[in-house]
């Protein structure tokens, strides 16, 4: 019985052994044949180091070919992660490398651990070292093993400020799961900088171009032997833009200048019963804190200058400040006035004023809510009453009666019997009141005017190569429920859509919300008859490498075009007919020449005064002022707009200033536009743009600031309408 338990046990354990012995040898089997490649495959990965090497961006000139965003060759100091993975070796690396570099070894610790650089690759350890630090490491690799000098690139901005927030600048990856995902997919290194405004953003994969690499083959200490394989990096696209930097410098100049006049101009006094009004300080100045001015080709959608202030100089960006610097030159702030970074002439939220009636007047004439179009006219003695609403309602708590501007006085301006032409001309807000109500109210209450001004692009994207564009809101009965569900208006409010939202959308003001890019788009609809043209600020993709030509530029003549954009596109053509527009061009005509209207007295246009000393007859010009009222509906918180297009079709430009918190839309924004198209006309000194002086890195301003010379400065003079217009 015990001898046959013995047997079995010796059985089971032969067979378990048997079994064990035949694992060992399929298992030999696989790692000496199957599995050799994949193991070779790991010797050599351990024996080789490959370093990526970054492509030259594509650089960004202008539309005469000045480069304004360039790229400097700079050498990084790198270390591969294999050499220093034990924490003695690296304690006895930091040691050694630290005087070497003029880093801590914290710093250098901190570059190793951080998230921020790729875990596969290279450690960089510091950027833009000199060619002497790079020859002393490269050849005492045996007291710096796994030590290697990469080269990079650095981006420059020689022209900056001027153009910034159109160029854009390059920063870090954001340290968060979408965007390092985002990246990733495309090829990029967590350390990689990429576009993160302007331009550099919108054409980050145009910009780019592809990296390359090289593998080493190094010994057990990480120091190499030999080159194994080279994949040279190819350098990114060029970018040519639209702006021309000589009126992009005019504009910046011209838009600065008026905003610090309007700073030392007194705010008209708050009048109660013809007295001060005690509630408020007798003395008030503008606030102008910022503004922007756009200059389009409304034949082709160019864009040839946009300004926005406040500006930045974007070589902040590369100049390897400290954090807390970079902090106080762009303080996180909830206060609109003070941001920066945001390039106002297509993130702008604004009312329009008075610089929207030409299109309600669009609305009322194509539509035939004006019977006889042109043949229609009312006398307009100051004041409007809402004929809709039954007289008992007038008496509870609704708004029936709407004035004009007051006329200085204190009452309101009455302009006697007008037309369309004389309406748009004077700014009669009488006029617009009547089309607002009656468009709504004879017609069903149905969005007659929303469609009508949507059709030049009010209410959308105009789909600029710009990012962050704000498409604005058109008031309608979707958006006010949408504005109370999210709190920013009452309950109450959203309940519906009323004639009064119609009288204040007729005038410009409510809901209605525009940048002054869509206010650009819709008067060069106006001037080019009626086509609504995509805006862009990039004229053309070049092959990499555009040959140079004089100091600072390329030359355009050797270079090659891979991708054109000069040609126009149109979003849409509204069909404008000639009895439509013509009386909309005649009556802003007649805004910037004259003559006025006359009833108890003579009114002038809200633009003859100012524009007096314009050379109409090189240039002819049509135009349209505009006041929005701010908070509280104090004076001194009115912003102003003005928009303006040449009747020249040798000089197809359109032009719109905005000016917040700086009054009234003749005497801010107007004179802004003035210099420009007197600039346009050939009849004032434009300086050519010429390099910015090294960034100074000690100095705390974000921008020098800028302004017309002496002999330019005159353009903004003139008087503007003493109306609120």
């Amino acid at each position: 019985m015990a001898v046959g338990r013995s047997v079995s046990r010796i059985s089971v354990l032969g067979t378990v052994a048997l079994l064990l012995g035949s694992l060992l040898c399929l298992r030999l089997w696989f790692l000496q044949g199957v599995g050799s490649a994949d193991a070779d495959l790991k010797v050599l990965a351990v024996r080789t180091r490959t370093v990526k090497l970054s492509p030259e961006r594509g650089r960004i000139f202008d539309l005469k070919g000045r480069v304004v965003a360039d790229n400097e060759r700079i050498l990084t100091v790198t270390l591969d992660r294999a050499v220093i993975a034990k924490p003695l070796s690296r304690l006895q690396m930091w040691n050694r490398l630290s005087g070497v570099l003029n880093m801590t070894v914290a710093q250098l610790e901190d570059r190793y651990v951080s998230k921020k650089y790729d875990q596969l690759q290279a450690v960089p350890l510091k950027e833009d070292v000199s060619e002497d630090i790079g020859v002393y490491l490269r050849e005492r690799s045996e007291d710096y093993p796994g030590i290697d000098i990469r080269e990079d690139w650095r981006r420059e901005y020689p022209y900056s400020p001027m153009a910034s927030h159109v160029i854009g600048f390059l920063g870090a990856i954001k340290n968060n799961k979408s965007e390092l995902a985002y990246y990733k997919n495309l090829g990029y290194d967590p350390d990689a900088r990429v576009g993160q405004f302007g331009v550099e953003q919108t054409y980050e994969s145009v910009l780019r171009g592809t990296p390359g690499y090289v593998k080493y083959e190094v010994d057990s200490r990480g120091r190499i032997l030999r080159q194994l394989e080279r994949k040279d990096p190819v350098p990114g696209f060029d970018v040519q833009l639209t702006i021309n930097l000589d009126l992009q410098q005019f504009a910046e100049q011209a838009l600065q200048t008026e905003l610090m006049l309007r700073r030392r101009t007194e705010a008209p006094t708050i009048l109660k019963n013809g007295e001060p009004d005690p509630t408020f300080p007798l003395l008030n100045y503008y606030k102008a804190p910022a503004g922007s001015t756009v200059v389009m080709n409304h034949q082709t959608g160019e864009i040839v200058a946009m300004a926005s202030y406040p500006n930045f100089d974007n070589r902040w960006f590369n100049a390897g400040i400290s954090s807390e610097k970079f902090g106080q030159l762009f303080p996180k702030t909830d206060d609109p006035d003070q941001s920066i970074l945001v390039n106002r002439a297509i993130s702008g939220r604004y009312n329009l004023g008075s610089s929207f009636k030409p299109f309600v007047a669009y609305a009322a004439l194509n539509t035939g809510q004006l019977a006889g179009g042109t043949n229609y006219y009312l006398k307009d003695q100051g004041t409007y009453k809402l004929q809709s609403i039954p007289k008992e309602r007038c008496e509870l708590n609704v708004k029936c009666i709407f004035k004009n501007a007051n006329c200085g006085n204190g009452a309101p301006c009455k302009y006697g019997r007008i037309n369309i032409v004389s309406a748009l001309a004077i700014s009669s807000d009488v006029f617009f009141y009547k089309i607002g109500e009656e468009i709504f109210s004879l017609r069903g209450n149905k969005p007659i005017l929303e469609e009508q001004v949507r059709q030049f692009g009010f209410g959308s994207p105009t789909e600029i190569d710009l990012p962050y564009e704000y498409i604005g809101t058109v008031p309608s009965k979707a958006l006010k429920q949408r504005l109370a569900a999210s709190g920013a208006i009452a309950k109450e409010e959203g309940k519906g859509y009323y004639v009064g939202d119609n009288v204040q959308f007729a005038i410009g003001q409510g809901l209605l919300s525009a940048s002054p890019l869509q206010l650009a788009v819709a008067y060069g609809t106006l001037a080019n008859g009626g086509k609504v043209m995509k805006p862009h600020v990039v004229r053309a993709i070049w092959a990499p490498g555009t040959p140079n030509g004089k100091s600072g530029q390329v030359d355009l003549e050797k270079g090659t075009v891979i991708q054109d954009f000069s040609a126009p596109e149109i979003v849409r053509d509204i069909g404008a007919r000639p009895e439509v527009i013509d009386p909309i061009v005649r009556g802003l005509t007649r805004v910037v020449n004259g003559p006025g209207v006359r009833s108890d007295i003579y009114h002038s246009t809200t633009g003859e005064n100012l524009f007096r000393s314009y050379p109409k007859r090189t240039l002819p010009i049509a135009g349209k002022t505009g006041t929005a009222q701010g908070a509280g509906n104090l004076p001194w918180n009115d912003s102003s707009a003005f928009g303006a297009f040449s009747k020249d079709p040798t000089k197809p430009y359109t032009a719109v200033a905005y000016l917040e918190k700086s009054g009234f839309g003749s005497r801010a924004a107007a004179p802004v536009v003035k210099c420009e198209f007197t600039a346009l006309a050939g009849k004032i000194h434009v300086d050519t743009a010429v390099p910015s002086d090294p960034l100074d890195n000690a100095s705390f301003d974000v921008a020098p600031p800028q302004s017309l010379g002496r002999s330019n400065v005159m353009c903004v003079i003139g008087t503007g309408s003493s109306v609120r217009d």
